[in-house]
């Protein structure tokens, strides 16, 4: 998947703008789903640095160095006017990136003055930034519908589950003491758009948890929206992804 969506970005913008692009979105989600909340949040200021000059190229066909500062306020004031260009190039992607500059330069100095770490809460904003800009620009420059455009940017990036132990194939969730809601909901987020069927789920359940599965997930799916069924498949929906990463962390310490 990242290498068709490259292909579709470097028809219109400079190839090693889009490989730091897709490459600083890759490692900020990685760190982020490992943990390493300040280094998804650096990343993602990388991230801005290639997203700012994308937007430089597609108004006025040139764009700074990588390694020169970009001055970013003046940028997005200059972006507003430019003639011919939509909305998201013009306002919507520039401001966006503006609040991911913002929280990697001034958050953590807030952080030191009132003693409450807000890392996970800020890299959460930054990735849903990051998803959102990329699926814009996928959606811009592949001519696709949003829906579309999205799912290409969820298949980008495998979800790195260190609660999750790879035994050829079986999926062993190696945190304890979850309930039967949050332990299926796991694994579905590290299967991604490959989801599951009951079948495969009630395999890598814990035993006592087969007997009620199905209505388990009729309650995720029906109840909570936190999964969606296609068929005999079962996926997580992007309120299931956000229900695990902000209170069930794909990490091996506990939520509490």
């Amino acid at each position: 998947m990242r290498a068709g969506i490259r292909a579709g970005l470097v028809v219109t913008f400079d190839e090693k703008l889009v490989d730091e692009l897709l490459e600083a979105y890759n490692e900020s989600k990685r760190n982020f789903y490992l943990g390493g909340h300040r280094l998804s949040e650096v990343e993602g200021g990388r991230f801005c640095e290639a997203a700012f000059r994308m937007l430089q190229q597609a108004a006025f066909g040139a764009f700074d160095k990588l390694g020169k500062q970009i001055k970013t306020q003046s940028l997005i004031q200059r972006l507003e006017s430019a003639a011919g260009q939509p909305e998201s190039i013009r306002l919507h992607i520039p401001r966006s990136l503006r609040v991911i500059y913002d929280i990697r330069n001034k958050r953590d100095a807030a952080h030191l003055g009132d003693g409450i770490d807000a890392n996970v809460q800020d890299s959460g904003l930054v990735v849903a930034i990051m998803d959102w800009v990329l699926a814009e620009f996928v959606r811009l420059h592949h001519k696709v519908q949003p829906a579309e455009a999205q799912r290409m940017v969820e298949e980008l990036v495998t979800r790195a589950v260190p609660s999750i132990e790879d035994f050829n194939g079986f999926p062993k969730v190696l945190r304890q003491g979850l309930p039967a809601g949050d332990f299926c909901l796991l694994l579905l987020y590290q299967r991604g758009a490959d989801g599951a069927t009951a079948e495969q789920l009630s395999n890598w359940v814990l035993p006592t948890m087969r007997a009620n599965l199905r209505t388990t997930l009729k309650r995720l799916t029906h109840v909570k929206a936190f999964v969606h069924q296609e068929g005999e498949v079962y996926k997580i929906t992007g309120a299931g992804r956000r229900e695990v990463e902000m209170t069930c962390p794909p990490s091996l310490a506990s939520s509490s």
